[in-house]
């Protein structure tokens, strides 16, 4: 399928340039058909139905089977969430934490991660460190930061495969490598990766993988998933606890846990997203393979970083080409990077600001266009003679 074919089935692309593929990626035409009549047929046979019932099984086991897919592990080893932020929760609370225990994030997590971590320290009284992955972004180790800042007492670490502020792809295995042989676990927020990355999750040995659909496969908003290995599945309890994740006998006596990941999941959801998921995925297959699609993500993120280089009042955080999709740059004008990505919308150019570092962030995916880019560096360059 040809690009231009490809981008037709985005209605969200037809008026616009749209960089936000790292905040949430556009519904496909074919996503949207699938989950209206998916809607449909849950009302015509009966919303709580037995015929129903056993469709809501069927299409969760075929969900789990298309992620399981895309990330080389079991389906049993998936648990259905509605965002990344839930699968690392149910990670983060499900662990049976002791006061003294210590946990370890990078300097680059999410806000609501960071969240959870304090009322974690709050609640038990653990100890929290924070180690600088931010400055390795164009010179350092970055398992050599974390190596370094692992104590006796750590119980997990929590960090991002692709860092969401930065764009830094950290390597993952070698992390996980080095974690493992002090017995401590790792948590990854997979916002930026599943989607982007060629992935094996059992290679990698990593523990816990949280991730969305709505961000780089293109999903529907509210279904998501988080992989548990079989290695930290017996120490991992549910936390938030459902009819979904239980056995019961004939008399409704609650027996114990699903046997797999499936046991972190809690009760009625709306169903008929995974059809829109699965549509999703599956389009995303009609454009190459995963490594055909992650080197043309990688093509045209270079392409954007080196326009962004010819304009004398940016800078990017990268000081080479970027790993990934997510291109992050400053202005040194003094322009408010607010001020620019309001005046990009009102273009029809879509970017986002980043707080922390301050900078302002555009996200290409595989079928991102050179035309779309040179538009964005274009208005760029224009926009500062508004702020002179």
């Amino acid at each position: 399928m040809t690009k231009d074919n490809h981008r037709q089935q985005f209605p969200a692309l037809a008026n616009k340039a749209y960089f936000n593929y790292g905040g949430q990626g556009p519904l496909p035409e074919p996503a949207l058909e699938a989950i209206y009549q998916a809607y449909k047929r849950v009302q015509l046979g009966g919303p709580f139905s037995g015929e129903v019932g056993a469709w809501v099984v069927q299409e969760a086991m075929l969900t789990r089977r298309a992620i399981a897919s895309e990330l080389t592990v079991p389906p049993e080893t998936i648990a259905l969430t509605e965002d990344v932020t839930v699968g690392c929760n149910i990670a983060l609370w499900g662990i049976d934490w002791k006061a003294g225990d210590h946990l370890l994030l990078s300097d680059c997590e999410h806000h609501g991660i960071v969240a959870s971590v304090m009322e974690l320290q709050r609640r038990f009284n653990i100890e929290v460190s924070v180690c600088p992955l931010v400055a390795t972004l164009n010179e350092g180790d970055p398992v050599a930061v974390i190596a370094d800042s692992l104590q006796p007492n750590t119980r997990l670490l929590v960090i991002s495969h692709i860092l969401w502020n930065t764009g830094q792809v950290l390597p993952l295995a070698e992390i996980v490598k080095v974690c493992h042989q002090t017995t401590v676990k790792v948590l990854v927020d997979a916002a930026q990766s599943v989607g982007v990355l060629p992935l094996n999750l059992i290679e990698s040995g990593v523990d816990f993988y949280a991730f969305t659909g709505h961000k780089w496969w293109c999903g529907p908003e509210g279904l998501g998933g988080l992989y548990v290995s079989a290695e930290a599945l017996a120490d991992l309890h549910p936390v938030f606890i459902g009819w979904r994740g239980i056995v019961t006998d004939a008399n409704a006596k609650v027996l114990g846990w699903k046997p797999g990941a499936q046991r972190y999941e809690i009760a009625t959801s709306a169903y008929p997203l995974y059809a829109g998921l699965r549509s999703a995925i599956a389009l995303q297959h009609e454009w190459g393979t995963i490594e055909e699609r992650y080197a043309e993500i990688c093509h045209l993120s270079k392409y954007l970083w080196e326009r962004l280089l010819e304009l004398p009042d940016v800078e990017c955080l990268r000081k080479s080409a970027p790993e990934a999709g997510l291109v992050s740059f400053r202005l040194t004008n003094g322009m408010p990077h607010k001020k620019l990505v309001d005046l990009l919308e009102k273009q029809g150019i879509m970017v986002r600001t980043i707080l922390n570092p301050d900078c302002v962030r555009a996200c290409v995916h595989y079928f991102t266009t050179e035309a779309e880019i040179d538009k964005l560096v274009g208005a760029i360059s224009i926009a500062k003679f508004s702020f002179e």
